[in-house]
């Protein structure tokens, strides 16, 4: 079984959230911080996002700073200390920050093939030791970082789902990026691993993973895709700008950054799937790193 802490920080995290020192009740700041998860390379996502900053300063009418924190963690703690206003998070790491920065508001949602969920995949070396979900036991089997939902929890419950358990059936090894878990399944490093399908699919559209060295050997089901979410302390007018710049967004150059079609609207329920999936795999929320 995964380390029982797991589940039981979630409630603590979200005590500990309301002893801390309240932000300011409204905020109206000149300047906007918008951070992107760290998921990828950290140059590649500000570049790809800069047609995005440039929308926001439009639309917003103050300046605007895009910001890749070092990882999921770094992430969670400055949405929680008000360091950053707005936050493109994924579906685990956003619960996991919720549970410490109750105040929070997911407004928006990625829809790609006209759905506001994606997939996880699982994926082994072409010709390697792992050539199904069952070949994974005795040996190793990558993660990215350990507040990613399509990197870390998805298939870890994929695997729980088929009585393969971390630490008593496979070795569990943590790469922190999704591309650092294919580029490690391609080049042997790890015989198989798991990873988000859309952005697998990226990677291989880039040519930084060649598709003819790796094999796909399972798909979760869907996930609810990444939220966009804001301070909940900001003032009313700046958050209605907000979502105006998000939902209903059709340009496809800063769409493509995202890999989603558009932005709908979106609330703290749609993500209410993953923590029952924490439950299930009796995670402590609180203890993830990441």
């Amino acid at each position: 079984m995964l380390n029982r802490r797991i589940l039981m920080a979630l409630s603590a995290a979200a005590i500990g959230a309301q002893t801390l020192p309240a932000l300011a009740q409204t905020r109206n700041p000149s300047r906007i911080r918008v951070a992107l998860l760290p998921d990828e390379n950290a140059a590649t996502i500000i570049q790809n996002a800069e047609p995005l900053r440039l929308h926001l300063e439009k639309v917003l009418a103050r300046s605007v700073e895009l910001v890749v924190t070092t990882d999921y963690s770094s992430m969670i703690e400055a949405a929680r200390f008000g360091r950053i206003e707005i936050a493109y998070f994924g579906p685990l790491s956003y619960v996991l920050a919720k549970s410490r920065a109750p105040e929070l508001e997911p407004f928006a949602v990625g829809i790609e093939r006209g759905s506001p969920t994606y997939n996880g995949v699982l994926i082994a070396q072409a010709g390697g030791l792992v050539a199904k979900v069952e070949d994974i036991k005795g040996k190793s089997f990558a993660f990215g970082d350990q507040a990613s939902t399509s990197s870390h929890l998805i298939p870890r419950a994929f695997l729980a789902n088929r009585d393969l358990i971390a630490g008593r059936d496979y070795q569990a090894v943590h790469l922190g990026t999704h591309d650092a878990v294919a580029r490690a399944v391609q080049n042997g490093q790890v015989p198989a691993g798991g990873l988000s399908k859309a952005i697998l699919d990226n990677l291989t559209s880039r040519g930084t993973v060649d598709k003819s060295k790796i094999i796909e050997i399972g798909l979760s089901d869907p996930i609810p895709n990444y939220p966009m979410v804001m301070q909940g302390n900001l003032a009313p007018e700046l958050k209605a700008r907000i979502r105006e710049a998000f939902i209903g967004l059709q340009d496809p150059e800063i769409l493509k950054a995202f890999r989603v079609q558009g932005f709908a609207a979106t609330d703290d329920k749609a993500y209410d799937v993953l923590r029952d999936t924490a439950k299930v795999l009796d995670l402590d929320l609180t203890k993830v790193r990441g």
